[in-house]
C-alpha cells in the first residue's frame, strides 16, 4: 500500500525487455520520470530509445517488465485514458495533412481525441499561439518549413494538456535556432507540470537542459543520474593533434604510442591527410608532458586542440568509444 504522502513518478519503467527476432532491442531497462522533470534518454543509433517510447505509447508490447503511468499499470489503462495522458512528438513525422491548414490539422486531431468541434478549435488556437504559429494558422501545412512542422508536432502533442510528453529525436535535423525553440517548448511543458521524456543522441544538447538522464547502449542502461554525475565518470580528456614525423616513411601511430608507453591512447582521427590523431589522456598525465614525449620521438606536433568536452568523453567511455 502506498502512503498518501508518497509522490509517485509520472512514468515508472521497471525491468522492460523486448526482442525482435534474435536481436535484443531492450534488456532489463528501468527508469522513472517525475512530474515537472525533463529526463533525457540518451544513446547512439540503435540503442533502443525509440522502441522504449513506442512501448510507453502502447504501439509495441514489452516481452517482460512493467510500465506505470501516473501510478497505474499500462495494461490497466483504457485506450482513451492512455491517449489523454500522453503527448508524442515523433521523429521524422509525416502524419500531418499537407493540403489543409495547421489549424484544421489540430482541430482534426482534437476531434479524434473526443473534443467537440468548438473545444477542439479553441484548444488548437491556444496551442498554435504557444508554439508561435498563430500567424501561420490558416496556411497549408505543405508550405510550412521543417522547423514550423516540428513546432506543429509539439502543438499537437500538447492538445490534450498531457501529463506526460514524449519527444523522440525532435532536434536532430534542425538548425541551432530551431532546436533551441523546440527545447524551450519542452521546458515550458515541464514548468506547467508535465513529465518530459526526451530522446536524443546529441550529447551537446542535454547540459543545462535536462534534470536527469538515462544512457542506453546496445539495449542496456549504462548510466542513470544527472549530467554532472555523468561527466564525473569521464576518465580522460581528448585532444586532436596534427602530427608530422621527421622521417616521411615513419609509422606515426606506432612511434607515438611507443613514446607514450601506455600513458595515453592515440588513434588516427580518420582524416584523409593522415596527419590528424585523437589523443586521450588520463587526469594524471598533463598534456604538455605527453606532447613533449611525442616530440622527443621525432614527431612534430603542428597543432593541438581539445576535441571532446567532458560530457562527450563520458559518453564515449560509457559506450565503449561509440560515436554519439
Amino acid at each position: 500500500m502506498v502512503d498518501a504522502g508518497t509522490r509517485l513518478p509520472a512514468v515508472a519503467i521497471s525491468g522492460v525487455s523486448r526482442r525482435f527476432g534474435d536481436a535484443d532491442a531492450l534488456r532489463e531497462v528501468s527508469l522513472d520520470v517525475e512530474a515537472g522533470e525533463i529526463h533525457a534518454l540518451l544513446g547512439p543509433n540503435g540503442a533502443g530509445k525509440t522502441t522504449l517510447l513506442r512501448i510507453v505509447c502502447g504501439l509495441v508490447d514489452a516481452d517482460h517488465g512493467e510500465i506505470r503511468l501516473m501510478g497505474v499499470p499500462l495494461e490497466r489503462l483504457g485506450f482513451r485514458e492512455h491517449r489523454r495522458l500522453i503527448g508524442l512528438v515523433p521523429s521524422g513525422d509525416r502524419s500531418f495533412y499537407l493540403r489543409i491548414s495547421g489549424l484544421e490539422n489540430l482541430i482534426f486531431f482534437g476531434r479524434l481525441h473526443g473534443l467537440s468541434r468548438r473545444a477542439a478549435s479553441e484548444r488548437a488556437l491556444t496551442c498554435l499561439e504557444e508554439v508561435d504559429l498563430a500567424d501561420a494558422a490558416a496556411k497549408r501545412v505543405g508550405v510550412y518549413s521543417h522547423g514550423m512542422q516540428k513546432r506543429l508536432s509539439v502543438a499537437r502533442a500538447m492538445l490534450m494538456e498531457p501529463a506526460i510528453l514524449l519527444v523522440d529525436e525532435a532536434t536532430h535535423d534542425l538548425d541551432p535556432d530551431g532546436a533551441i525553440r523546440i527545447r524551450d517548448l519542452a521546458t515550458g511543458a515541464a514548468r506547467r507540470g508535465a513529465a518530459v521524456l526526451w530522446t536524443t543522441q546529441r550529447v551537446d544538447e542535454i547540459r543545462g537542459f535536462v534534470d536527469r538522464l538515462t544512457l542506453l547502449h546496445e539495449a542496456e542502461v549504462r548510466f542513470r543520474g544527472t549530467v554532472p554525475q555523468m561527466m564525473a565518470t569521464s576518465p580522460t580528456t581528448t585532444h586532436l593533434l596534427q602530427l608530422r614525423a621527421h622521417d616521411p616513411h615513419a609509422d606515426i601511430t606506432a612511434a607515438a604510442r611507443g613514446a607514450l608507453d601506455g600513458r595515453g591512447q592515440l588513434r588516427p582521427s580518420g582524416d584523409a591527410d593522415g596527419e590528424h590523431f585523437l589523443l586521450s589522456l588520463p587526469d594524471d598525465v598533463p598534456l604538455g608532458q605527453a606532447v613533449a614525449t611525442i616530440t622527443a620521438a621525432g614527431i612534430d606536433v603542428l597543432a593541438c586542440r581539445e576535441e571532446h568536452s567532458p560530457i562527450e568523453s563520458a559518453f564515449l567511455a560509457l559506450t565503449g568509444g561509440g560515436r554519439p
